[in-house]
This record gives structure tokens, C-alpha cells and sequence, in this order.
């Protein structure tokens, strides 16, 4: 059986849709109180685990090319966390427990903490001090539907996609040029 044309139609027209879909249902003023956020602080830090966080590394690259200080934690490198700094966390489920830990350590430091969710009634982000919600569940049905994509899947597709906003977003506020986040870039590659 030949899949190929089906296979193109899935990925051209269902992952995309989804995608769109839920990120058109992300508040804006919740995008705006963490792009201001960013602004302010001295120092960036991102958190979560599995492919959450690997959303979230990208994202702070991005922050780095903006020429923003910005560290994901748990790599060797990052320095502490104190008042003037933000942590942004990413949990679909809000109830991953070492990212529940991280968050409540970088409060208990009296960082800002924004967390990144599809569940806004979880631990995480009640122990933040704002979120955004990603409004999507993260069961395999919605609307009665079967959800073809693997579990957590479109959550972490619109969590990358929403950094890519953010990041576009936050070049407008600095007037950061593309060719100034390309000198950025790492050359040791």
C-alpha cells in the first residue's frame, strides 16, 4: 500500500491545522505579561523535562542571539538564580515533579516564574506568579476524537512555535536586526 500521498496530506494540512488551531487560542494578554517579563529581567532561565525542555533550549538560544543572558537549567554552566532574574518552566501536565522542584526553588529566591502549561490548574503553575496556557488536553481524545498525533506531541509543537513568536516579538521591542542575531550564532561548529 502506498502511504506516501497520504503521509504528505497529514503533515501538510493536520499537524499545521492543529498547530494553528491552538495557537490561536493562547491569550495574548498571558504572551504580553511574559514578552514584558523577559524585558526586565537581568537574566533568563528555562526549565522543564523531556521534550518540553528541549522546546525550551531552543528558546534560549533564540534569547542568546537576541543578546539577552539566558541559560537553560541543569546544564553545568548555569549560575544561580536570584531576584532580578526569570524562570520560565514548561510542563504540559503541570505536575512533573523535579520541574515543580525548580520552580519552587527559584521562588524560594525570590525569582519571577512563569510557567508554560496545557494544565493551568496543576502544582506548577499555582506556584508560579503568571502563566500562559497552551488550551490543549493532553489525552490522546478531544472533541471525541481520536488525536492522531503521539501523546504531548502538539503541546510541545505549539510550546516551539510560541518561543518563535515570542522571539519575533521581542526583536521588534529591542530592534534587533536578523543579521545582529547571526552574528550571535555559535561559530565553533
Amino acid at each position: 500500500m502506498d502511504t506516501t500521498h497520504t503521509d504528505h496530506e497529514f503533515v501538510r494540512s493536520v499537524i499545521p491545522g492543529q498547530i494553528a488551531s491552538v495557537t490561536g487560542r493562547i491569550r495574548k494578554a498571558e504572551v504580553d505579561a511574559l514578552v514584558e517579563a523577559i524585558l526586565e529581567a537581568e537574566t533568563i532561565f528555562v526549565a522543564g523535562t523531556g521534550r518540553s525542555l528541549l522546546m525550551l533550549s531552543a528558546f534560549a538560544m533564540r534569547l542568546v542571539h537576541l543578546g539577552l543572558h539566558a541559560f537553560v537549567v541543569g546544564e553545568t554552566s548555569t549560575p544561580a538564580i536570584d531576584a532580578d532574574d526569570l524562570l520560565i518552566a514548561g510542563s504540559g501536565s503541570a505536575v512533573t515533579r523535579t520541574t515543580l522542584a525548580m520552580v519552587e526553588a527559584a521562588r524560594e529566591r525570590g525569582a519571577r516564574v512563569c510557567t508554560i502549561t496545557a494544565n493551568p490548574d496543576g502544582p506548577i503553575p499555582q506556584a508560579s506568579n503568571f502563566i500562559i496556557e497552551i488550551p490543549w488536553p493532553l489525552t490522546k481524545i478531544s472533541n471525541g476524537e481520536l488525536m492522531p498525533q503521539p501523546p504531548g506531541s502538539l503541546f510541545e509543537q505549539c510550546l516551539l512555535v510560541l518561543g518563535e513568536h515570542m522571539i519575533m516579538r521581542l526583536m521588534d521591542e529591542l530592534g534587533t536586526t536578523s543579521q545582529e542575531m547571526r552574528a550571535r550564532h555559535t561559530k565553533l561548529e
